[in-house]
């Protein structure tokens, strides 16, 4: 068990830029997790937050965020299934895997709940997370995250863009274990996910559901997500692409912080 000296310790550090989110040793430690080992970092004490990073990415888009909410919260970081350094390259992948490993993990932490804030691929690991394992989440905030994988769900002409990278891709030869594992985390973005609606009524947890005004993803597509979940509020990030929680990273923090903390108000 740390020291609270250790715990001030530990937040002091999370509050300098330069401190190496997925790659700090003093932080990090391996979980076996349903056939793999996930790596996590934690810092700060209080209530457990997992965040939940998006795809082919890492702990590390969360460097923004750390710091503020490490304050208040035992702030998880894990990189998800074949991705930064939790590696698994020969194994099928898919959102409702990623969503038990997230479920495994808490509870090898002997967590019984906690709050969750997941980006774009992260975002849809959360919505599922609440959806299968409803008393693991106390409360989510989903940004940039889609339901199913059709040009509907996108901005216009991103669709096209990535069925060229998917049958540019059909005619090459992946020879590296990187290459390998690019393209399987290519493919559960073109394969996937598929949420619907239904699932959405199941979600138990408070949820605020979040995108930019020029995300990847379309507004309208985010509004029917925050439609269908019974407890949920919208947040359309003025002035932002995808990346809500880097671009306006203040805004966001106080934002999802205040959703988590102040009673709910059902704004529906």
């Amino acid at each position: 068990m740390k020291t609270l000296a250790a715990l001030f310790l530990t937040i002091a550090l999370a509050a300098h830029a330069q401190i190496p989110y997925g790659n700090n040793p003093a932080a990090g430690k391996y979980y076996d997790i349903n056939g793999f080992k996930m790596y996590t970092e934690v810092y700060g004490s209080g209530p457990a937050l997992l965040m939940i990073h998006g795809n082919n990415g890492s702990m590390k888009s969360f460097a923004k965020s750390v710091p503020y909410f490490a304050k208040h919260y035992k702030v998880i970081l894990a990189d998800s299934r074949s991705q930064g350094n939790s590696l698994d390259p020969n194994h099928p992948l898919t959102f409702e895997m990623m969503a038990d490993d997230f479920a495994s993990l808490l509870t090898a932490m002997q967590i019984d709940s906690a709050y969750v804030i997941g980006w774009s691929d992260g975002g849809i690991n959360a919505l599922l997370l609440a959806i299968r394992h409803p008393e693991k989440v106390k409360r989510l905030a989903s940004t940039g995250a889609n339901l199913w994988p059709t040009a509907d769900a996108f901005r216009p002409g991103l669709w096209d863009d990535e069925k060229k990278e998917y049958d540019d891709g059909l005619h090459k030869t992946y020879a590296t274990a990187k290459e390998k594992n690019d393209r399987k985390l290519f493919l559960l973005d073109w394969q996937e996910p598929h949420v619907t609606l239904a699932q959405l009524h199941t979600i138990k947890a408070p949820s605020l559901i979040i995108c930019g005004d020029h995300d990847l993803i379309s507004i309208t597509h985010t509004v029917l997500i925050y439609q269908n979940i019974p407890h949920a509020n919208l947040w359309v990030v003025p002035n932002s692409g995808h990346a809500t929680l880097m671009e306006h990273a203040d805004n966001f923090n106080t934002q999802v912080d205040n959703f988590f903390t102040e009673p709910y108000k059902d704004l529906q």
